[in-house]
């Protein structure tokens, strides 16, 4: 039997992260080392917002609050950078992954180049520049609203390459950088 066809055995014929049935592959989740249980089978949809994040599609990856509870190690994984990439906490805070699970987790692109992260008019930002928000944003749980025009200076990068953060009204904040520009 072929990988490939112990991989539709195995998912009964679906993708193990969205579930269609259409145009599936067997991906090799990264640091597997290509063994056949770290591997995982993805549609082409799937795989296509996988290989390139920029492309990503958040409302296609509504699938991950069901596939994240799979029994598969590298499915879990894979849901895991999948919600770390589009900024999900709180389903990843409601992911548990094993020590060595979670080791693997992280090791997306250790080997890879730096992670990129772009303001809204795709400028590169670096830790310390400043940034200007360009709209009203409220701040959960602080009580107040960022207003539009405010500097955010020294910022700071996160693991996630959507987000970044730094002090608005003296408080420490994470901000979405779609809506930030840089100074």
């Amino acid at each position: 039997m072929s990988t490939k066809e112990e991989m539709i055995k195995r998912s009964g014929g679906k993708c193990e992260l969205c579930s269609k049935s259409e145009n599936l592959t067997v991906f090799e989740v990264s640091g597997s080392d290509e063994n056949l249980e770290k591997s995982i089978l993805v549609c082409d949809l799937c795989l296509e917002q996988i290989k390139n994040p920029e492309k990503m599609d958040e409302s296609h990856w509504h699938c991950l609050n069901e596939s994240m509870w799979s029994e598969i190690p590298a499915v879990q994984v894979m849901a895991y950078r999948l919600l770390n990439r589009l900024g999900n906490q709180d389903l990843i805070d409601m992911l548990y992954l094993d020590d060595d699970l979670k080791k693997w987790a992280d090791e997306e692109g250790s080997s890879d180049d730096e992670m990129i992260v772009e303001d809204t008019n795709g400028t590169p930002l670096k830790a310390g520049d400043s940034v200007t928000i360009i709209k009203d944003l409220e701040v959960k749980g602080a009580g107040f609203t960022a207003k539009r025009g405010t500097v955010v200076k020294n910022i700071s990068l996160t693991d996630n390459p959507r987000q970044i953060e730094g002090k608005v009204n003296s408080t420490r904040i994470v901000l979405l950088t779609k809506f930030l520009k840089k100074v």
